[in-house]
This record gives structure tokens, sequence and C-alpha cells, in this order.
């Protein structure tokens, strides 16, 4: 065990080393992909400090507006299936700018839309974009970038911290100016992410074989990548329930809710750069999971209890951020290391289970909310999050390899 923990340290600290060597002497297109790649990740938390504008402005219920996440994570998840099919046949940079070219595309419709249903089905087609960039540009990225693959890696997870954080302030700062304001800023963003990389990103590498729409099905029959997919699929409750029915009982405008999931999204950020690795080396991937989990959970029941008081649930929201980065590092890791399958497929089948949570949770907290009282979705969420270690113990002879 020890010779193991060592061998892991020495290959976080190379991984460390081999970031802060290259990074500022990584290729153009290295740098126009990691910009597309933080504009992509703006997208999941953009909508956030607008949601209650939009609710107001188009006459829609909440768990009508939380249907832009559920739309988008449907989407993504379904879409996630195939894309190691699509690329494997048209190549990684054909594959990443029809991605960007998509998100273009449904995210100006989604500004120039006139009912939530349009602003629903145009999130949808957004997530198939996303779908198809975020699951090659990794690939790209280390096919094309220097320092070699553990650098191109933290890199990749640098922009998406980058992003995540981001998202909530520009969304909330284009949001106080009109609710279209967002969806028209990433249509820009992304048209430039999209030109950009098309003029600087040059030759890189294709995959070695076809891959198969079934494969990623296949993968699932393997106990131990399954028993992560069902784990991510009820945190997905707890993270999707935080992220899209907080902004109702926050009671706040656009601009502000958009500080304080900006926030969120600095914590997240920099605990799944910085402390998540350190806290798998010294912990372990299961405890380090056990132990983040159950502070989630208690978080969002705490959220819960507190309802009627608006700073307790700000400082809830900004600490659920720095146990989500940790969580969404160590878990994607452990993902990785649990089967034999290919990244591509584990990572497409693991992805695929995880978002359906993220297309349930935030039109099920919605209605909740209708249904009982405001304070069942956040208790709900935490139910999700406690399942989700139960499902963890119960399956741990199946994850031997994390």
């Amino acid at each position: 065990m020890t010779s193991r923990t060592t061998d892991v340290t020495d290959a976080h600290r190379q991984t460390h080393n081999s970031f802060s060597l290259s990074y500022f002497r990584q290729p153009l297109a290295v740098y126009a992909v990691a910009f597309a790649c933080v504009i992509a990740f703006m997208g999941l938390g953009l909508v956030d400090p607008i949601l209650p504008a939009i609710s107001k402005q188009l006459h829609a219920t909440p768990s009508q507006v939380e249907l832009l996440f559920s739309s988008y994570n449907l989407v993504t998840g379904l879409a996630m299936i195939i894309t190691g099919a699509v690329s494997s046949r048209i190549g990684f940079k054909s594959t990443l700018l029809t991605g960007l070219l998509i998100i273009v595309i449904f995210s100006a419709l989604g500004g120039s839309a006139h009912s939530i249903a349009q602003i629903v089905w145009f999130r949808a087609g957004w997530g198939l974009g996303n779908a198809l960039f975020i699951a090659t540009a990794l690939a790209v990225i280390v096919g094309v970038a220097n320092g070699g693959t553990a650098g191109a890696i933290i890199l990749y997870e640098a922009a998406l911290g980058l992003g995540i954080s981001v998202g909530p302030l520009l969304g909330g700062e284009l949001g106080s100016i009109s609710w279209r304001g967002p969806f028209y800023g990433v249509a820009t963003l992304m048209a430039l992410a999209f030109i950009l990389v098309s003029v600087l990103l040059k030759k890189v590498p294709r995959s070695a074989r076809r891959s198969s729409v079934t494969e990623p099905f296949r993968a699932l029959r393997h106990k131990g990548l399954l028993t992560m997919g069902i784990t991510a699929f009820l945190y997905n409750f707890g993270f999707f329930t935080l992220l899209a029915y907080t902004p109702f009982v926050l009671n706040m405008d656009a601009h502000h809710l958009g500080y304080v999931f900006f926030g969120w999204g600095v914590m997240l950020a920099i605990t799944s750069v910085f402390v998540a690795p350190s806290l798998r080396v010294r912990f372990g991937t299961r405890t380090t999971l056990y132990g983040v989990l159950g502070l989630i959970a208690l978080d969002l029941f705490v959220m819960g209890i507190g309802l009627a008081s608006i700073p307790l649930l700000v400082t809830c929201v900004i600490v659920a951020g720095a146990f989500l980065g940790i969580n969404n590092t160590v878990i994607t890791t452990a993902v990785m290391d649990v089967s034999p399958f290919e990244r591509p497929i584990a990572s497409a089948a693991y992805s695929f289970v995880r978002f359906m949570g993220g297309a349930i949770a935030p039109w099920l907290s919605g209605k909740l909310a209708v249904w009982f009282n405001p304070h069942v979705p956040f208790y709900v969420g935490a139910f999700g999050v406690f399942l989700a270690i139960v499902t963890l113990v119960i399956g741990r002879r199946h994850l031997a390899n994390v």
C-alpha cells in the first residue's frame, strides 16, 4: 500500500511539474481549443441567473423554466453514446467544429425565442453540440499539446473550472440587461472559437479504429463502471437541484445571482484542480467520495431547513461548490480506472447514465415545490446524494481497481 501511495504521489508531482513547464509553451491550437472549452463549460451555469427573469417575462412556472437544464442534460447524455462513433469516422477536428457550430446556432436561436417551449427545444440542440464538443476536446488537447498527457489533462480541467466559474458571472451581467443577453453572448464567443479552431488547429491524430454506438452499452455490463454511473446519477440529483432550483428561492435579481454562483464556481474550480488530487492521494478514492458526498448531502439538508435565511442559503451554495469540485474530479478519475475499456468508451457510458440524473432533477425539483412545499426539493436532493453513498458501499467489491 505504501509503495502504491508513493507511486501515485510521484505521478501527481510529475503531472504538476509537466503542466507548469509546458503551460506557456503550448501551440496556439491548444489555446484555441482551451478557449472554446471555457465557453462551452460556461453553458452549464450561464442560464442560472436568468431563470427567474425568464419565468417572469415568459409567464412560466419554475418547473417549466428548469426544463432548460433537463433538455440540455437529456440530449447531452443521449448524444454521448454516438460521439465516439462520429469522431472515429469524420475525425476529431470535424467533430469539434460541428459541435461548436451547433452551439452557435442553437444559442442564438435561444436568444431570439418567444416562448419557454422554444427555449427548451433550443437548449436541447445546444446539448447536442455540447456533447460532440466536450467528448472530443480532451482528445484533441492531448493530441496536440506539449508536456505530455498529464499536463494536457490539467489544462483541460483548468478550462473546465474557469468556464463553470465565469458562466454565472457573465450570465448575471448580460442577464441584468436582458435575459436574451447570455444566449447571444455565448453565440458570439463560440463563433469566435469556431474561427480560431478552424484556422489554428491543423493536424490531429485520428482514431485508430471505428467505434460502434453499442460499445458504451456493452461497457455498462461491467459492474464497477455501472456502480460509478449510478453513483453519479444519484449525485447529480443534488448537483442540479442546487443549480436549477436555488435561484428561485434566493429572491435576487440576475446581477446578484450571478455573483452568488460565481462564488460557487470559483470554489468548484479551485478544489477540482488543486484540492481533489491531494485528497485522493492521502485518503484514497472511495474514502474521499464517502466523505465529500456526505458533506454535499448535509449541505443540501441544511439548505432545506434554513430556507428562510438568505445569508445561510448563499453560504451553503458557495460552500457546496468546494465539495462539488472535489467530487467531480475524484469520481471522473475513478471512472477512468475502474474498467478495462478505452477512455472514450468508458466516459461515454458513464456520461450517458450520469446526465440522466441531471435531466430529471431540475424538472422534479420544481414539481416537488408545488406538490409539497419549497423545502422538499432540497431534502430529496440530499436523499439522492445519500443513496449515492449507499451505492458505493454496496458496489465496493467491484471497485478494486480504483
